[in-house]
C-alpha cells in the first residue's frame, strides 16, 4: 500500500475512534439523567441494526437483554416519582451512572483498540461524563426540593426522563452533534452550579 493509501486509512481510523468516542460519551452522558435508558436504547438499535457493536459487546444486542433492560428502566423510571426515594435513588445512581457509562463508552469504541487504553478511555471519558451529569442533576433535584418542597420534582423527573431518550436517540443517530451537545451540557450546568454557589456564599456571609 503506498503512503498516500496509508494517510487515507489513518484519517479514517482517527475521525471512526472519534465518532465512537463521541457516540460512548453522550450515550453516557445519558446514562446520568437515567443509567439504563441508554442500554434499553442500544440493545434496541442493536437489534435493528442501528447500531453495530464488537463481538465481545454483542450480548447487549440479544432479546434477553432488551427485556432485562426495559424491566430495569420501567423500575427506575417509577421511582423517580416517589418521594424521598428520589433522593435516596440518586445517592446509589451515582456511582451506578458512572460504571454504566464507562461500559457504554468501551462497547462503542473501535474494536481493535488496544483493551488498556480502551478502558483507561471509558473510564475517564465515559464514566467522568456519566457521573458529572448525574452529580449536576442531583444537586438540581436538591435545589427544586428546597425550593419547591419537593411538588416540582415530579417535573424534574419528567425533564431528566426525556432528556435521557432525547440524547440516546441523537447520540446514536448524529453522534458528532450528540457529543458538542452534551459538551455544551457540561458547560451549562458549571455555570449554573457556580452560581448557585456564589448564590449561597453571598446569603451566608454575615454583613457588616
Amino acid at each position: 500500500m503506498d503512503t498516500v493509501g496509508l494517510d487515507s486509512l489513518n484519517q479514517y481510523t482517527i475521525v471512526n475512534t472519534i465518532i465512537s468516542l463521541l457516540l460512548g460519551i453522550s450515550l453516557s452522558a445519558a446514562s446520568g439523567f437515567r443509567v439504563f435508558i441508554p442500554l434499553l436504547i442500544m440493545s434496541l438499535a442493536a437489534l435493528t441494526g442501528f447500531l453495530d457493536l464488537p463481538t465481545n459487546f454483542d450480548w447487549v444486542g440479544s432479546n434477553e437483554s432488551l427485556i432485562v433492560f426495559a424491566v430495569a428502566s420501567f423500575l427506575e423510571i417509577g421511582a423517580y416519582y416517589i418521594p424521598i426515594l428520589d433522593h435516596v435513588l440518586d445517592t446509589i445512581a451515582t456511582p451506578l451512572a458512572a460504571a454504566v457509562g464507562a461500559f457504554i463508552t468501551a462497547s462503542t469504541v473501535p474494536p481493535d483498540m488496544n483493551p488498556l487504553i480502551q478502558w483507561t478511555l471509558a473510564i475517564i471519558a465515559g464514566g467522568g461524563s456519566a457521573g458529572l451529569i448525574k452529580s449536576l442533576t442531583s444537586i438540581f433535584r436538591i435545589g427544586s426540593t428546597t425550593a419547591t418542597g419537593g411538588l416540582a420534582n415530579p417535573i424534574f423527573a419528567t425533564l431528566e426522563l426525556i432528556s435521557s431518550i432525547a440524547l440516546s436517540v441523537l447520540a446514536i443517530a448524529l453522534p458528532i452533534f450528540a457529543g458538542f451537545l452534551v459538551l455544551g451540557l457540561f458547560l451549562y450546568g458549571g455555570l449554573r452550579v457556580r452560581r448557585l454557589l456564589l448564590k449561597r456564599k453571598i446569603h451566608t456571609t454575615p454583613s457588616t
